[in-house]
Parts: structure tokens; C-alpha cells; sequence
């Protein structure tokens, strides 16, 4: 592939990488952007367990790597196509779930502890809710919530096949959830729609030719919102995950820094333990704006030819914000 190829993505988005990225890394990143990504899975052992799961998959004769960061993840190999995965009994049987590696982080990033009270604020399709449900051991209680009714659908089917049973599901808007479980949950995860450019291809321009400027200041204010409902969600001494599939500063390290302002004294930002590969930390400066300090402490997934890109910050509520 040739640098041009990685030049048709939206000039703007080109230019946002140019700022955030090390000169040495400009390149390299971009070139992600042009070649299809792997298949990846993790095992469900919530009904196998991953030494059983891999057993499996060498007698069907499904070739794969392991995931050096993540024991129970998986990379399908280039030479196997998806559809021998997608229409294997492992699959069907919900032993393994389908998702992308940068999708898995999040989650990991939460830890939810078995019998701990749960919030994904906008869970479906499902891939993070039973990833949580999985390592909660099915217990505790998960309250997964989104406002699509076409989505839902899908969470609920994957909540069937994963064989989750400590989930309840929720159509409320994530703005206002706050207000029916105030400070109830030990843990929250708001994984909030976004301009989706950790997913870009060139391989396929849909993936990007709805992307405007204009969209990114639009998600970011419905993004605030929802952060800020996260934070009410969670009780005092609780963790709340902030996660994004993009680059733009103004949805992520903005968000996060205008919740600071908002919140005080009442949240703070906590370093992240979890070592997934290429990352870098969160920005402090950007187009003049200066960021509280404490966001170095997020974390910038970068694509490689493996992962996509992604945005991450843990939070810890302090002392009880309500309302704020």
C-alpha cells in the first residue's frame, strides 16, 4: 500500500492524528488505517474454560495466537476465514464471543469483582455486558442499559447464547438513569457512542464518509452528559469507566476534563494498571485549551494491525456529588 492510499480518510481526521501523534509514529499509525484488521474472540467461561477452549479449536482444526495481555483473548489466523469461526458449534454454543481486542479493555480496566452491583450505561449490543458478566462469575447484578430498542434486541440474544443470568436490562436515556439508581452502583462503565475512527478503513469508505466536524461537537455534548450521569450512578469510593472508539480530543480528554470542572474535589482521575501494548498517555493541551493535569493519566489506545484505536479513563468518586 502506498501513503496515498491512508490519504483518503478525512483530511480534518488526518490532521487531528498529525497533532496527537509522535512525529515518528505519524506514518506508521496511518498505515494501520489501510489494511484489514484480524479476527479476534475471547473465550466465554462463563461455559468453558480457555485451556478447554483451545483444546477445541486445535481438533477443528481453527488456527489462532494467543493474546499476550489478555489470557482469555484470541487472534484467529489470517489463513482460517471467519465464517469457519462464525459457523462453528463454539460459536453457536456461546463458548466464544466475537469482538474486537481495543473492545475488550474497558472492561479489564473496571475489573467488577464477583457480587459487586454493575452499570453499563450503554451496553448494547452486549460485547462489554458479557464480558462483565463473565467476570463476575454471574453474580452480583448487572443493570445494562441503552436506549435502542433494535439493539437491545441483540444484547438480549447475546445475553441467551453467553448463558448470562445476572443481567437486567434497561431503556432509559443514559442522561437521565441517574435518577432512578442514584449512587447505587460499586462500579460503572460508559462506553459512549462516538465518531467510531478507531474503526476507519479505507478498505471501506463507509466507515468514514459520514464523519464530520460538526459531529464530533455534537457527540461531545451528549458524551458529557453521560459521563456525568455515570459519576451520579456510582457511589461514593466507586470506579467509572470512560471509553471511546476515537481520537478527537474534544471527545475524550475534553469530556473528562469538563467533568473535572464540574464534579470538584468529588472525582478524581486513577492511573491505569492494565498494559494492553501501544499506548500512549492522555493529552494536556490542545488548541490552546489547557487540561487539568490528571489527564495524562488516561490512556490512548493506538491502532496497530492488530487492535483499534481507543480511548480510556478511570475514574474514582471521592464523596457523594449529588446532584452537581
Amino acid at each position: 500500500m502506498t501513503e496515498q492510499t491512508w490519504e483518503l480518510l478525512p483530511q480534518p481526521f488526518i490532521e487531528t492524528l498529525t497533532k496527537i501523534l509522535p512525529v515518528a509514529r505519524r506514518d506508521s499509525v496511518l498505515q494501520t488505517f489501510t489494511v484489514d484488521k484480524p479476527v479476534t474472540f475471547r473465550a466465554n467461561t462463563l461455559k468453558i474454560q480457555t485451556n478447554e477452549l483451545e483444546q477445541q479449536l486445535h481438533k477443528q482444526n481453527i488456527l489462532f495466537q494467543k493474546v499476550a495481555w489478555y489470557p482469555d483473548a484470541f487472534i484467529l489466523d489470517k489463513h482460517v476465514k471467519k465464517e469457519v469461526l462464525v459457523e462453528s458449534d463454539l460459536h453457536k454454543e456461546g463458548l466464544l464471543y466475537i469482538q474486537s481486542l481495543s473492545s475488550m479493555i474497558p472492561s479489564l480496566i473496571l475489573d467488577p469483582k464477583p457480587d459487586e452491583l454493575i452499570c453499563d450505561l450503554t451496553a448494547a449490543p452486549g460485547s462489554k455486558t458479557t464480558q462483565l458478566a463473565m467476570m463476575m462469575q454471574n453474580t452480583g447484578k448487572i443493570v445494562a442499559n441503552d436506549i435502542s430498542r433494535a439493539r437491545m434486541y441483540k444484547l438480549k440474544a447475546n445475553l441467551t447464547t453467553q448463558g448470562v443470568t445476572n443481567t437486567e436490562l434497561s431503556f432509559i436515556p443514559g442522561q437521565a438513569l441517574w435518577k432512578r439508581y442514584p449512587e447505587y452502583f460499586d462500579k460503572t462503565l460508559v462506553d459512549v457512542p462516538c465518531t467510531l475512527e478507531g474503526r476507519f478503513s479505507t478498505l471501506d469508505p463507509k466507515t468514514y464518509e459520514g464523519w464530520t466536524p460538526k459531529k464530533v461537537k455534537i457527540l461531545s455534548r451528549l458524551q458529557q452528559f453521560l459521563l456525568r450521569s455515570a459519576i451520579s450512578l456510582t457511589k461514593p469510593g466507586g470506579t467509572i469507566i470512560y471509553s471511546t472508539c476515537t481520537f478527537q480530543p474534544e471527545e475524550n480528554e475534553g469530556v473528562v476534563d469538563w467533568l473535572l470542572k464540574k464534579a470538584g474535589k468529588s472525582v478524581s482521575v486513577e492511573e491505569i494498571a492494565v498494559s494492553v501494548g501501544d499506548s500512549q498517555p492522555g493529552i494536556t493541551t490542545w488548541n490552546k485549551k489547557t487540561f487539568d493535569p490528571q489527564l495524562k493519566k488516561t490512556m490512548r489506545v493506538l491502532p496497530s494491525e492488530t487492535m483499534e484505536g481507543f480511548y480510556v479513563a478511570k475514574l474514582k468518586k471521592l464523596e457523594s456529588s449529588l446532584p452537581f
